[in-house]
């Protein structure tokens, strides 16, 4: 017994001499880590500057009157009637002319220019647009009658 306490003793008093060996490492690396704190606010402040250009941009094209395009009323959609899915006819008056036009996913289409204007822009479209409208094309609008 006596030679197992002789043989533990030193290893008991080496003990501290190791932990503290090992943990030396650690303490070198927790001084080299990144601060954690100073990172985030860095972060923090590159994102605000670039939200703060952003804005600054959007705000500078707003005021230049070039950017913004010149909204003068010159082209007005008078009436839009759906004709399909994805199909529409649309009456435009431009210049105080007015056009049918046909509008499909992929095209658009003059159908008609108007000599003389078919409604009147500055009331609300009424029922007169479509009878005006068939009228001119020839084709019926109501729904085919069944025969059952």
């Amino acid at each position: 017994m006596v030679r197992l306490l002789n043989g533990l003793l030193p290893l008991v008093f080496a003990a501290p001499a190791f932990a503290e060996e090992a943990t030396a490492p650690a303490r070198d690396a927790g001084r080299n880590a990144p601060d954690t704190l100073g990172t985030i606010v860095s972060l923090g402040l590159g994102l605000l500057a670039v939200v703060a250009v952003i804005y600054g941009c959007a705000w500078l094209i707003r005021r230049m009157n070039g950017m913004t395009g010149m909204n003068n009323n010159a082209i007005k959609v008078v009436s839009v009637l759906a004709i399909g899915a994805r199909e529409r006819i649309a009456l435009v008056e431009v210049g105080g002319q007015q056009i049918l036009l046909g509008i499909t996913p992929s095209t658009i289409r003059t159908l008609q220019v108007f000599d003389q204007p078919v409604v009147d822009s500055a009331n609300p479209p009424t029922g007169e647009f479509a009878r005006r409208l068939q009228g001119m094309i020839g084709k019926s609008w109501s729904a085919p009658e069944r025969k059952d």
